[in-house]
Formats: structure tokens, sequence, C-alpha cells
């Protein structure tokens, strides 16, 4: 039998029946889909959250205050002893130690004359911008507080310079920030978003005027850059040891870079998880499907069967033509559900164009390369029945 009139066979087989074929190439399609799908925003916000921390850079130890329970990011807090500017100070001693950074974060109204704007606010140290490897586009940064207080200066993000002063250089210019009247001395240059958040809309204050202004009485976390003459492991062994001694008792958290992406990396494998048993559901309801249709298509086509044994196909040749049929059925439904997931793509960046998304060409060669598979192994047993039909029994059921 030539492989050409194998593929016609094949074909037709397939087609006679066209409902029963699109239902049985539905499930797979699905699955396919939906795994294609899932995957690709998975690795896009992977891809994108990487892409954020590497901004910051990946040598920075950040302390909280509080005891966790547990050395990752979430934790109960079972104190309530406040980190101060004091013990950010005695950790930008520590050896290998660039930068230590006390941060009060909040929100408030920036106003300028009749101009006024509701953004956050975030106080931080004179070496911030440093730290998260900031440039600004005007003036300068926060200075060095001066007999332990700093001046009431502030720093703007670009947009927000850009809603209130429009082209107007706002250096030296006095705004209200929360109610307080800082001078300005500096613009951030152009940044964008940053995990969700947008950098270009913040005000910039010296984290002493930021404790006043949110009536606290400390700061809410102090991130630590160090070099490379040190691990984390080692800076955070030194860190516990300072602020130990400060404190008493070690009343305090620390996480790392590695801490938070481990973190990361295990909601996302979670979510793996959940989206490979989803597609799994939907792979394992399109096999039954084809194993369902080529039992049921060997038990209508037994005389057909009997004829071509009887004029010289021998089994392993029957045996080709069932697995190709359900080899054919599945690799349709893969091919159905790569355009079902292109569809999907595009209305997902019509309604979410800030979607991360990463569709890797060799993983749509993996999701076929599924498919044949499964179709193969869905129609083996049926295959294997036809195979072994004695040709004399296959033309008596006629």
């Amino acid at each position: 039998m030539r492989w050409q009139d194998g593929f016609r066979l094949t074909s037709s087989a397939l087609t006679c029946r066209p409902l029963r074929s699109l239902l049985t190439l539905l499930g797979i399609a699905i699955g396919i889909a939906a795994v294609a799908l899932l995957t690709a925003i998975g690795e896009g916000v992977r891809g994108y959250v990487l892409e954020n921390f590497s901004q910051f850079g990946t040598r920075i130890i950040t302390v909280r205050p509080g005891k966790t329970q547990t050395s990752g990011l979430g934790g109960l807090l079972g104190s309530v002893r406040p980190l101060t500017i004091s013990d950010t100070d005695a950790l930008r001693r520590l050896p290998h130690v660039e930068a230590a950074v006390p941060i009060i974060p909040g929100s408030g109204d920036i106003q300028f004359g009749q101009l006024s704007r509701r953004s956050d606010i975030l106080g931080g140290g004179h070496q911030l911008a440093q730290a998260w490897r900031m440039q600004l586009s005007l003036g300068e940064f926060l200075p060095v507080a001066r007999d332990g207080r700093s001046p009431p200066y502030v720093v703007l993000g670009h947009q927000l310079r850009v809603e209130l002063f429009g082209a107007r250089n706002p250096l030296g210019e006095l705004v209200r920030v929360g109610g307080v009247r800082f001078r300005v001395i500096g613009v951030m240059a152009q940044k964008g978003q940053l995990l969700g958040f947008n950098l270009d809309d913040i005000a910039y204050i010296p984290v002493d005027w930021a404790e006043s202004l949110f009536n606290r009485t400390g700061v809410v976390k102090v991130h630590v850059v160090f070099g490379a003459g040190t691990t984390s492991r080692v800076l955070s062994q030194q860190i516990r040891q300072v602020l130990g001694e400060r404190h008493g008792e070690e009343d305090f958290s620390l996480s790392t870079q590695d801490d938070m992406l481990r973190s990361f990396n295990r909601v996302l494998g979670t979510l793996s998880l959940a989206i490979g048993a989803l597609g799994g559901i939907s792979l394992l309801v399109g096999a039954v499907g084809i194993l369902t249709i080529m039992t049921t298509t060997v038990g209508e086509r037994t005389a057909e069967i009997g004829l071509l044994r009887a004029i010289g196909a021998s089994p392993r040749q029957v045996l080709g033509l069932f697995l190709a049929e359900a080899t054919l059925l599945s690799l349709a439904g893969g091919l159905l559900g790569l355009l079902l997931m292109g569809l999907l793509l595009g209305l997902l960046h019509l309604a979410m164009p800030s979607l991360p998304l990463a569709l890797q060409p060799l993983f749509l060669l993996l999701a076929l390369l599924l498919a044949a598979v499964l179709g193969i192994l869905a129609g083996l047993a049926p295959a294997l029945r036809a195979a072994r039909l004695h040709p004399v029994a296959a033309l008596r059921s006629e």
C-alpha cells in the first residue's frame, strides 16, 4: 500500500463524520490552549519580576521591625520595638555596606499654588537614589542631615513635576507636601512602573520629616546595599549582631532578594501545578475522546479492515493506518488549540496592555509534539485490535 493511499484513507475516515471528529479534537484544543496560554502568562510575569528586581541589583538585604515566625516574606509580627534612623546609621558603618536607606512610605496631597495632586510620598535617606540606581534629570538628591535634622527639601518624580510645573523649572520653588512646606531641590529622571508602582509619581522627602508627617516613631524598613566583598549570609549575621546588641534581642526580621525570588518561585510553582492539572484534565478528556472514537471506528469499519487484509494489506499497515488517524486527529486538535491561544492572547493584550506575556516558539513545538504523542497513546489499543482482526472473520461481519 502506497503512503498516498494510506493518507487518503485516513483523511476520508476523519471527514466522513465531521461532527464527531470536531467534538473529539476540541478536548485536545482546549487543553493545549489552556496550558500554552497560562504558561505564556506565567513566564511573562516571571521575566517581568526578574527584570524589575535587576533594576535594584541583587545585593540588597531588607530589615523590618518585628520578629517573623518564618524565614520568608510573611509572618506574624511579634514585637513593637521600632527600627530607628540611628539603627540605620549603625548598619551603614558595617564593613562592605555601600548604602543603608531608611524608608517610610505614605501618600498625601502635593500642592503648588492652585494646583494639587494626590501622590505617593516616600521618606528616605540621602543614599536612596544610589541604592535604587535612580538618576536625576535636574538638581540633586536629598542631602545628608545636619545636626540631627534634615532640611525641608523635596525631590519630585518626573510625572509629578510635569503635572505641577509643566515645562517650567521647579528648582527652588516651594511646594506643600501633606500640608508642610518643602523646597524643590531635584527632579528624578523618568523611571516608569516597578511591580505596579509608578516611580514617576512620587515625592521624595527626608525620612525624619516623613516620621513627623505620618506620625510614626520609627521607619517601616531599611534597605542595606552591600558590595562584592561579602555575602548576604555573612552580612545578615553582622546585622543581627549589631541590632541585637542595640535592641537587647532579635526583634527584627531580614529578607534578601534571593528570599523574595524563592517566595515568588514557590507561588509561581503552585500556580504552574494548578495550570498543569487543569490542562491535564482537559487533555485527558481529549485522550478518552480519541480512544472512544477510534474504538467505535474499528467496530464500524470491521468489514473494511477485512477487505484491506484480503487485498494484501499487512497487520502492520492496518496498525499504521489507525495510528495515523488518531495522530492526525490529535495534531488537528493541537493546531486548533494554538490558534485559540493566539486569539486569547490578542484579546488579553487589548484588554490589559500592561500584562507581561512571553511566548516561546520552542514551547509551541513541544505542545504539538505532546498532542501527537497523546494521539498515538490513545489510539494504540484500538489500532492493535484492528491489526489483529482475521480477514475472513472481519468480512463475515458485513
